[in-house]
């Protein structure tokens, strides 16, 4: 049989660099991974080696090529998702000219102050410039120094050689697409966190000369915006030989995370949402409108589909507290693991997880927990929030917690939910549920029962960005249109809440009031000295 025509579907987060192949019909096959470090500096440093990228994407390609020969050969297109909010200063040559400074890193929070400050403010940016952002954009710069438009002004005043240098400040996406094809380039989505663009129209992001001229950045190092789906040229010879494949392949400008996240949960219809749950996660919706709420902090912004809008609404941490439980409490060789529940070789940690969970009732034996490892973004903005284990007694076991966790996020996103049923104008009857977490059977079953409707799971959530990838580049190719992707898209089992709902709407009271009387107190504790 034929192989058909293959996309390269590239997707880079912050752990590394993945790559699959990915058919016009969603089938994807094949999967390669490479890590890439993140250098921590002090003062809230956070970086990546982009060449090391670009070398990580030569090694999963030549994986893939060793694996599946055949496909590799039918690869026609390439299409990257990236991790958002990286900033690179690139030279006239295209060369980096720093390390990437990512989206973790904060060094750049005073600055953005001294930049967009003003009387009257709002933690130290003017109310004048917050209302311009919000009409243009539909959102505004993080405080916290956590994307573009305070990376550039962090280089522009840290680094005033490097500034002058900079040809073009590139966002992760630009930077890799810069490499594919040697042609400097925006999408419509990585350029937003530099709050630069006038929105209004979604076939017509452009830059807003207001606010590049208010940004502190000289409008020439911004590079040319392009659609997600525009064919931005062919493989370049450099990048051809360093990958494998014909310089005839074509390039798809593609997209950042959240946004292919969303076309390849298939959730392509008008106010049809996904739940992404990932080491953070969201609730993500396409809508025919912008729109901000101010006061949950959720905001509709371009995205790969040209005539609308994607609604986000972020969750800080998620599968992170999975994380930092397997990692600080119950590791791999804890007993409540290794005592017959499962082993390493056995399956995933969410093999293990889902054995001990439902030995445990609804509620957790009364044990309460806030996801809050990494403060909150949605549906408040409070960077001192924390996590915390509520109502433990001497007879809580570690089963307890682990499904007290569990619970506890799901609990946060029914909070989260509450705000995104207002955006939308409706309440949510049913929600695809996708992401590396959603692997977990338990985990599933407790966002039906909390959040009380049907929970669809995606039928591979591990490869959501690199489906998504893979479906933007099919479109931008001209294989398939966005509405075709529905009809493509594969849930493997559907979770409808059972009796345990009504308890979980007990507790979500009790969880809200938490939050009312723990915010003060975490204001005090972590309240930056002096």
């Amino acid at each position: 049989m034929a192989i058909p025509p293959q996309i390269l579907a590239i997707d880079l987060g912050t752990s590394g660099m993945k790559a699959a192949l990915v058919a016009a019909d969603g089938t994807v096959t094949g999967w390669a991974e490479r890590p890439v470090p993140l250098v921590v500096l002090p003062g809230g440093g956070a970086e990546q080696d982009p060449v090391a990228w670009w070398d990580a994407l030569a090694e999963v390609v030549a994986d893939l090529g060793r694996a599946f020969p055949d496909h590799l050969r039918a690869v026609t297109t390439v299409c990257s998702s990236t991790q958002g909010e990286g900033t690179i200063a690139v030279d006239a040559a295209g060369e980096p000219l720093t390390r990437c400074i990512s989206w973790l890193d904060m060094r750049g929070a005073t600055h953005l102050r001294r930049q967009f400050g003003g009387f009257p403010a709002v933690d130290g940016i003017s109310v004048r410039r917050i209302a311009r952002w919000l009409r243009l954009t539909g959102g505004m710069p993080s405080v916290t120094g956590k994307d573009p438009a305070a990376h550039m002004l962090l280089i522009r005043d840290d680094m005033p050689d490097v500034y002058a240098r900079t040809k073009t400040f590139l966002n992760v996406l630009d930077w890799i697409n810069l490499k594919l094809t040697g042609r400097t380039v925006a999408t419509v989505d990585s350029i937003l966190t530099s709050w630069v663009t006038d929105n209004r129209r979604a076939p017509a992001i452009r830059y807003a000369p207001a606010l590049v001229a208010a940004s502190g950045i000289d409008a020439d190092k911004f590079p040319p915006i392009v659609a997600c789906t525009e064919v931005i040229g062919t493989l370049s010879p450099q990048a051809a030989d360093h990958l494998g494949l014909p310089r005839s392949v074509r390039v798809v400008a593609g997209a950042i995370d959240n946004t292919a996240a969303a076309i390849g949960a298939g959730t392509i219809r008008d106010n049809e949402p996904h739940l992404y749950l990932g080491t953070s996660s969201w609730i993500a919706a396409h809508v025919p409108r912008k729109k901000t709420d101010i006061r949950t902090g959720i905001a509709s912004i371009p995205c790969a589909i040209p005539d609308r809008y994607l609604m986000t609404a972020l969750q800080a941490t998620a599968g992170a507290n999975l994380t930092w439980l397997r990692d600080k409490i119950v590791e791999y060789d804890d007993p409540i693991v290794s005592a017959g529940h499962v082993s390493r070789d056995e399956g995933t940690i969410f093999d293990a997880f889902d054995k001990i969970i439902p030995m445990v009732p609804p509620g957790a034996n009364g044990v309460l927990y806030t996801p809050w490892l990494y403060g909150e973004r949605a549906p408040v903005d409070d960077p001192n929030l924390r996590a915390a284990f509520l109502n433990i007694s001497l007879d809580t076991t570690r089963s307890d917690l682990l499904r007290a966790v569990f619970e506890g996020v799901a609990l946060n996103t029914r909070w989260l939910a509450g705000a995104v049923d207002r955006f939308l104008g409706a309440p949510v009857e049913s929600m695809v549920i996708t992401g590396g977490a959603a692997r977990s059977d338990s985990w599933c079953q407790i966002f039906a029962d909390v959040l009380g409707h049907e929970i669809r799971r995606d039928a591979n959530p591990v490869t959501v960005n690199a489906r998504g990838a893979g479906w933007i580049g099919a479109v931008g190719a001209g294989m398939i249109a966005f509405d075709d992707i529905p009809a493509l898209s594969r849930n493997d089992h559907v979770f409808t809440p059972g009796p345990d709902h009504a308890r979980y709407g007990e507790i979500y009271d009790i969880y809200q009031e938490l939050h009312h009387r723990l915010a003060p107190v975490y204001r005090r504790l972590n309240r930056p000295a002096g």
